[in-house]
């Protein structure tokens, strides 16, 4: 069983996604949070497996609260709950160590699995909507230099593989694009995170837009 917490300052909000996610087999909503500050509390007693969490909220915003959540426990998976236009603080969520993503008119079933991809391990990075927030955010840095540098850390094929997983491919299909075994991916992938010192596929796709590895759009 998932266990999750929802953190978001709007009761409707929280209600309807505690109903959806409660009606999956495999999923329990085990608290709820109206901002940050009450989300760090509360996931320091619950050890919940997965944090939804909304970005636009008093007292503590969810940015603040996942860079707490995440320096207290590494493991921690965060996954954001945006409206996208309005949140400008996503990619940055994203840098202090979101786990993902998922926008608020997302499906009820968009939102399990949502859930359960993050649970499992892994980051929650959809193509399309990976390109346009990136677009979107862009603006807000220049190419940081300690990125590039570390790039030159990486194998060729390494370098290959962290743009792929920038783009938003599953391992699955990063394996059928190079034409390989999905478990030498997973090997390529494991070996970037270490070199770089990241610790998912979000952070290594951030990584990769800021040392300009991947455009917006590109």
């Amino acid at each position: 069983m998932i266990r999750v917490l929802i953190v978001d300052d709007q009761v409707m909000v929280r209600e309807g996604f505690s109903v959806l996610l409660n009606a999956m087999p495999d999923i329990e909503v085990v608290g709820e949070a109206v901002d940050g500050r009450q989300a760090v509390q509360k996931v320091a007693v619950l050890k919940p497996d997965v944090v939804l969490m909304d970005i636009r909220m008093p007292e503590m915003n969810g940015l603040e609260a996942t860079r707490e959540i995440v320096a207290a426990d590494a493991d921690a998976k965060v996954l954001v709950l945006t409206t996208f236009d309005l949140d400008e603080y996503v990619y940055q969520a994203l840098r202090a160590g979101a786990s993902g993503f998922l926008l608020k008119d997302a499906s009820a079933g968009q939102l399990a699995e949502g859930v359960r991809i993050v649970a499992s391990g892994e980051a929650l990075l959809a193509p399309t909507v990976t390109k346009r927030l990136i677009s979107e955010f862009s603006r807000l840095g220049t190419p940081r230099a300690p990125a590039q540098e570390r790039i030159g850390d990486l194998t060729e094929r390494e370098t290959e593989v962290l743009v792929l997983v920038a783009q938003g491919l599953s391992n699955g299909e990063i394996a059928e694009h190079l034409v390989v075994a999905e478990s030498t991916v997973k090997t390529h992938v494991s070996r970037i995170l270490v070199k770089l010192g990241l610790r998912d596929r979000t952070q290594a796709a951030v990584f990769a837009y800021e040392a300009r590895l991947v455009t917006p759009g590109g």
